[in-house]
């Protein structure tokens, strides 16, 4: 995947200036592509020269005008064929994951407070991802929501994002409680 068809779903959702953008990347599409906001500016004005969005500036009395874009039905075409073709695997890259395998030959202590700091962050993002996904269905029971939501897509990669970090949060856990207990024994003897 790209960051193009990333942005093209993203703006799915409505018209969206840089900065509304971003927030949008920073709430719901981190759980499975994160960019930096200058990497969200550059792709929207290439997008826009490749005609798959379209801008508009919008005149603001107090502050600085903005511009606002949308998807095209080229930038829709785009995304559909990116739909229809067949996904890459995933995979992991996660520099920690390094550390955790070099942990018994480079010592401990480091690794087990990374992981334990990586779990309260996925506390955190948990706590985030359940206050969105509520947000999301309003009143609605989950499975009514899924059932008869008039958008689900969002809802379903945060569900995503939220079942990730939780088993992200317990394997740090788990991790850090283990090397943790070796380090113990390593010392006793």
């Amino acid at each position: 995947m790209a960051l193009r068809h990333a942005v093209l779903a993203a703006l799915l959702d409505g018209e969206y200036s840089g900065y509304q953008l971003a927030k949008a990347f920073d709430i719901g599409v981190a759980n499975f592509w994160h960019a930096l906001p200058q990497q969200l500016y550059a792709e929207l004005a290439k997008l826009e020269r490749e005609g798959l969005v379209e801008g508009r500036e919008v005149v603001q009395e107090s502050r600085p005008n903005k511009r606002l874009f949308q998807v095209t039905e080229a930038g829709r075409a785009e995304l559909e064929a990116f739909a229809s073709a067949a996904p890459k695997p995933s995979f992991i890259r996660d520099d920690l994951l390094v550390k955790v395998q070099s942990a018994d030959r480079i010592g401990t202590a480091a690794v087990i407070t990374q992981l334990e700091e990586r779990a309260a962050a996925a506390d955190a993002k948990i706590e985030l991802l359940g206050t969105l996904l509520r947000q999301l269905r309003g009143d609605a029971e989950e499975d009514e929501f899924l059932l008869r939501g008039e958008r689900i897509g969002g809802y379903l990669t945060c569900l995503r994002g939220l079942s990730f970090e939780r088993e992200h949060r317990d394997w740090c856990l788990r991790i850090a409680a283990l090397l943790t207990r070796r380090q113990a024994a390593h010392a006793r003897g």
